[in-house]
This record gives C-alpha cells, sequence and structure tokens, in this order.
C-alpha cells in the first residue's frame, strides 16, 4: 500500500492525558490501575484503568445534546498533542468535506443508557435523559464530527476489541479510492455495568492487577480510555510516522474465544508485514493484544513464534493501561509509534513468570533500541483481528 502519513496522534488513558504522559508512564514502569471504585452500587473486586476527571469535564453548549461519560473522555482526547491544529491544518489544504471522521467504539455511551432505565419515570426516560444523540451506538462518531467540524464521512466502527484497529484499515482504503483526502481515526471507550459485569459473566475478570502471558495469570483488568490520529497520503520528502500495512481477518471460531490455532491472528499479521512489503524479521517491536486470559495469550504467543524470528521484542500493555475494548487499538498503536519515534520498547508490567507458550518474542523487561518498523495487534470478539505495521519516512 501507499504510506499514510500520520499527522497527529494522541491517547488518554488512566496513566495520563496525551502522549507524552503515555511515554512516561511506560518508561517509569508506572501503572494507571486502581483497585475497583467505579460506581455506587455494589462493586466488583477488580482493578481497573479509569481516567480520573471525566466526571467534572463540561462540554460546550452547542454539544450539551451528546453529553456521557464516553464523549467528555472523546473531548478530553481531542484536545490533547496539538490534534486540533493538525485537524485545522488538513482543513484548510483539503475541505472539511474531505477529511472523513472513522472512529471504533464498543460501548458507546452505554453508561448513560444504563443510568436512563435506572431512572425511568412511568415507563419513560426521565427528562435528563431524553437525549436521542447519547442512546446510539453512532453516538461517538457524530460527536466527533460536531466537536470538530469535519464534514466528510462520517463511520462508527464496532467489531469488539479491534475496533479502534481497524479504523487505520478503513482510513487507507477510503484514502486509496480517493473519496476522501484525510481522515481522523481513532477511537473511545469507557467503563459501565455493562462491560464489568459483562465480562465478569465470561469469567475473565481477575481480582488482581492482569499479568499478561504470565503462567499464572487468571484474567483481564478493564480500562477506559480515548486517542485519535490524522492521517493523510504521505508526500515525496515526508519525514515522521506513517501507516505502511494493515491486516483484517475474522475467523469466526466462536463468540468469544479465538481459533485455538491462532488462524485468523496469523492471517491478519501476515496480511499487514505483506501489504507493507517487509519481512517479519524487519519488525523492531510488536505490541500484542495480550489481555492476560488463559486462552487469548498462548494462543497469540503461539502465533507470534510461528511468523517471527525470535530478535523481536514483543510485549502487552495492559498492565498500564488495562484492557480498554474498543479503545484499545488506537491506544496501543500510539504505544507502537512511541517506540518506534523514541527507541524505547516497552516490557510487560505485572508479569514475571513466562507462560510455556511464550517463545522468545515474549518480553517481560524493556528495551532501548532504534527501530525501522513496529506494529500493533487487536483481536476481538468473534475472531474479528486486525494488525498495523508502522514505519518512519
Amino acid at each position: 500500500m501507499a504510506p499514510l502519513a500520520i499527522r497527529a496522534c494522541t491517547a488518554t488513558s488512566a496513566v495520563g492525558r496525551g502522549r507524552d504522559a503515555l511515554a512516561k508512564a511506560l518508561a517509569e514502569g508506572r501503572t494507571g490501575l486502581r483497585r475497583n471504585d467505579f460506581g455506587d452500587d455494589a462493586r466488583l473486586d477488580c482493578w481497573i484503568g479509569r481516567v480520573d476527571g471525566l466526571e467534572t469535564v463540561e462540554l460546550p453548549a452547542s454539544l450539551q445534546p451528546w453529553d456521557s461519560r464516553n464523549n467528555r473522555l472523546a473531548w478530553l482526547a481531542l484536545a490533547q498533542d496539538g490534534l486540533g491544529a493538525a485537524i485545522d491544518d488538513a482543513v484548510a489544504r483539503h475541505g472539511a468535506e474531505r477529511v472523513a471522521v472513522i472512529v471504533g467504539t464498543s460501548t458507546s455511551s452505554i453508561g448513560s443508557t444504563e443510568a436512563a432505565y435506572t431512572a425511568l419515570e412511568d415507563g419513560e426516560f426521565a427528562e435528563r435523559f431524553a437525549r436521542p444523540h447519547v442512546h446510539t451506538p453512532h453516538s461517538l462518531g457524530e460527536f466527533v464530527q460536531q466537536a470538530t467540524g469535519l464534514r466528510g464521512p462520517c463511520i462508527t466502527v464496532a467489531t469488539a476489541c479491534s475496533s479502534s484497529a481497524k479504523v487505520f484499515a478503513q482510513a487507507a482504503r477510503m484514502i486509496d479510492a480517493g473519496l476522501v483526502d484525510a481522515a481522523l481515526v481513532g477511537g473511545v471507550d469507557t467503563l459501565c455495568g455493562s462491560v464489568l459485569f459483562g465480562f465478569n459473566s465470561l469469567q475473565l475478570v481477575s481480582s488482581e492487577p492482569c499479568r499478561p502471558f504470565d503462567a499464572t495469570r487468571n484474567g483481564l483488568s478493564l480500562g477506559e480510555a480515548g486517542g485519535f490520529a490524522l492521517l493523510e497520503r504521505a508526500n515525496d520528502g515526508d519525514t515522521g510516522l506513517q501507516l505502511r500495512g494493515y491486516g483484517e481477518s475474522s475467523d469466526a471460531h466462536h463468540m468469544s474465544s479465538p481459533h485455538p490455532e491462532g488462524l485468523g491472528a496469523r492471517l491478519a499479521m501476515r496480511d499487514a508485514l505483506a501489504r507493507a512489503g517487509i519481512d517479519a524479521a524487519e519488525v523492531g517491536y510488536l505490541n500484542l493484544h495480550g489481555t492476560a486470559t488463559p486462552a487469548n495469550d498462548s494462543i497469540e504467543a503461539a502465533a507470534v513464534a510461528s511468523l517471527f524470528p525470535d530478535a523481536l521484542h514483543a510485549s502487552s500493555t495492559k498492565g498500564w493501561t488495562g484492557h480498554t475494548l474498543g479503545a484499545a487499538g488506537i491506544v496501543e498503536s500510539t504505544i507502537a509509534l512511541i517506540a518506534l519515534e523514541r527507541g524505547e520498547l516497552p516490557g510487560t508490567l505485572n508479569s514475571d513468570t513466562p507462560d510455556t507458550a511464550c517463545g522468545p518474542q515474549i518480553r517481560f523487561a524493556p528495551q532501548r533500541a532504534e527501530i525501522r518498523y513496529s506494529m500493533n495487534n487487536s483481536f476481538g470478539f468473534g475472531g474479528n483481528n486486525c494488525s498495523l505495521v508502522f514505519g518512519r519516512a
């Protein structure tokens, strides 16, 4: 594929607001996980990655119809790392109608819908909750378009935990087809009862901070996050970060479990490498999906070992942020870009005893190394997989 320039990139998570806060936490080995303090009712005994300050964020009056925890986090993320200036520059050069908005989420504003049903009045939503802009899976996409003033195609992707990785692939196809000249991509997901109790009903939530790829891992830690990137065609003589390849697959083996041989995961990684035009040996860092659930980690580790040489540095960073679901793709792509830009390759926080399925590629300790390419894996329910390759011009 033709490279796409990444003009701006940002992520806000439990470790802080913006890319520098994320890079600092990674370098210091400082987790954003805390014992669950979310919600007023009975709380699960678990650890979460919660973004501080969302309860007091006030949207501008014109955006109040979209007010929700999820859209407040989107608003915070949009304000970081010069993203607004990059969007304005793209609009000045291409026009607002030629810049797409493509965002991923798995729950959208469902937390507000939960609150609305809890406070029903005579079987109907109370006036303060009667906001149709919020109670829809497309709430995030519509909100971001309203908040930015962009007027190109607006798409909300909901493929579970691969959602905000797949937005990069959609943007690449739309730009290549000439439908738009640039795209604001990203994703936001926030904590809510459906997320916490839903994953707990699947027996996937740990009562301790998650330990990806550790032999004693026993489940994930849920988190919330938001992030965005601005993509456009790369120009001759460009310098900076680029999207070089993407790979997508859907193994459809099971509603919530990956294919036992990792067929879909391998296909997505192979496809991303092929589209980037590079060999597996050229990748310096791979951010793994690595949820700390028993089946997912062992299957991903085996898939990675089958494709990559021992020299690869691969790690899961969910020990910092928690599993941010539909936002995992953008957050962990930002981490892959930090590794590419700064040469700081994170380890795997909280883990110290590798599972027997882990090859030498899975690293628990951080490393400093200049690399040419980095990757990110995001795998969702139903075997919906996406892998991305990033490089430097």
